[in-house]
């Protein structure tokens, strides 16, 4: 499994610029590896109203559980999302937090 750097921030820059991509190989492997963390730490978005606002939302940690909804991070912008959960997924798998 792809072992992430946390000093490779040139990898954050990268997503953060760009988080719909596409993206470098490298960070290809970042990004899949945030996504397959463990579930009680797996961040997703939740489409609410079709192409125009999205949620966070945390996986249930038992098949068929409901999502937990994160009511206050609501987003009108699906970039601004997107780099939301990158950032949550990688605390949840470095420790370190992103501003």
């Amino acid at each position: 499994m792809y072992e992430i750097d946390p000093s490779r921030k040139d990898l954050v820059e990268e997503f953060r610029g760009n988080p719909g991509g596409p993206y470098s190989p490298e960070l290809t492997l970042l990004v899949n590896r945030l996504r397959l963390g463990p579930m009680e730490e797996r961040y997703i978005l939740v489409c609410t109203k079709r192409g125009r606002e999205w949620t966070l939302a945390k996986m249930p940690t038992v098949r068929g559980a409901k999502l937990e909804l994160f009511e206050d991070r609501v987003f009108d912008d699906y970039d601004a999302a997107s780099w939301e959960v990158f950032r949550m997924r990688w605390t949840a798998v470095t420790g370190e937090d992103l501003e």
